[in-house]
């Protein structure tokens, strides 16, 4: 995630870093260096043209150049215009006073909206709400199986609908009074795509719409696709007025275009980024968080989030236990891979250590996570004994 840009700013911070004194020519040839990375990024060009903008107003200045460290207010510059332009703070979701609080999954065919659908879903089974899915895409072949075999999966309640209701409208409406029924608190709607923009799909949304009255009107799109999706993103909320975006693939996206620009093109917050293909892979997007781990800043508070929910609390405690007293085993070695492996990608792990001292070398290490899945392998092959007191391997 942003890898591509991230290395390109943190290059230019560090030759400011280099300066003996900041004067306003060098930081001219940053704030162009800075325009190029952003440029090459794929962000869009008025997005560039105002964060440059507003680095400029803040940092060509008596007071930031004459300070002590002038190098390092230009990173703190930097870093507050990019969580600005990322949207400033986490924007939650909405929900409503009377439910079930309808969710309108929305974007074009391939974004991933059904994927989506499931994650989301999920994710607010595990704070709190009780969600019911349904598909009100009636077009694409097998779209409501793919849809019921993700519930399945995830064990969650899905309207899969009568076999007489045809139109969207109509498994929207039913599904809505389904949810309400059987007590669900929010009802995500996954709803029909096509290849491109077209009248026939804006005024099927439309009428959706206008029938569950939804409070949230989320934007899936891939964050692969760059400006594309930005471009996207601005004709659906002219049309139907969104509430926020959720950008799959953004693992595999290291330039950070669309991330960087959606918000300020179309006004609306990137709620959630999809971070892999697992269906737990769906982070709430933290702007300040993201512009931390731009400038090779790191982003522990996401790693301490995610620990806390991978690892056993008793059983950390245990295991601390177990080391001081001389006892830790081969089973608990095996343990702990399993945990680690818990937190997702090792890559995605070390992606949010600052990139400073001792640490500033992870980000070029490479695992081979089926290294630790054959140690797992070769520990299961040994006897319990084996496992429990390793000296006796050897005779």
């Amino acid at each position: 995630m942003f890898e591509n840009l991230s290395e390109k700013l943190q290059r230019v911070m560090k030759n400011l870093r280099g300066e003996g004194r900041l004067s306003a020519e060098n930081m001219e040839v940053a704030l162009r260096e800075i325009r190029v990375a952003l440029l090459e990024a794929d962000v869009h060009f008025r997005v560039v043209k105002q964060l440059v903008e507003n680095i400029r107003q803040k940092a060509v200045g008596e007071e930031v150049l004459a300070a002590l460290s002038p190098s390092q207010q230009v990173v703190k510059i930097v870093n507050e215009e990019l969580t600005k332009i990322l949207g400033s703070h986490e924007s939650r979701l909405r929900f409503s006073n009377a439910p079930p609080s309808a969710f309108l999954i929305v974007g074009l065919q391939g974004s991933g909206k059904t994927t989506t659908t499931g994650k989301l879903a999920l994710w607010l089974s595990k704070n709190g709400h009780s969600p019911l899915m349904t598909s009100v895409d009636v077009y694409r072949p097998a779209a409501r199986e793919q849809l019921r075999v993700l519930a399945g999966q995830l064990k969650l309640p899905l309207y899969a609908g009568a076999p007489e209701e045809k139109l969207p409208a109509d498994l929207a409406r039913s599904a809505r009074r389904e949810a309400a029924n059987s007590g669900r608190d929010v009802l995500l709607v996954d709803t029909a795509g096509r290849l491109h923009i077209d009248e026939e799909l804006m005024a099927e949304l439309e009428e959706l719409k206008r029938q569950l009255d939804p409070v949230e009107i989320l934007f899936v799109a891939d964050a692969m696709t760059g400006q594309d999706a930005v471009k996207s993103a601005e004709a659906f909320h002219k049309r139907l007025g969104i509430t926020g975006v959720i950008l799959t693939k953004m693992d595999g996206d290291a330039r950070g275009g669309a991330a960087l620009s959606i918000r300020h093109v179309t006004g609306q917050p990137l709620k959630f980024v999809g971070v892999g293909e697992k269906l737990d892979a769906l982070e709430p997007f933290h702007p300040d968080r993201a512009a931390s781990r731009i400038l090779g800043m790191g982003d522990i508070l996401s790693f301490i989030e995610k620990a806390q929910e991978a690892i056993d609390k008793k059983q950390a405690v245990e295991m601390q236990r177990k080391l001081i007293d001389n006892e830790f085993t081969l089973e608990d070695f095996r343990d702990q891979i399993r945990q680690l492996k818990k937190l997702g990608p090792l890559e995605g792990i070390l992606s949010m250590m600052p990139n400073m001292g001792i640490l500033k070398d992870l980000k070029n290490v490479k695992v081979d996570e089926k290294e630790m899945g054959r140690v797992v392998a070769i520990i299961d092959s040994m006897t319990p004994g084996e496992r429990r007191n390793h000296m006796i391997i050897n005779g």
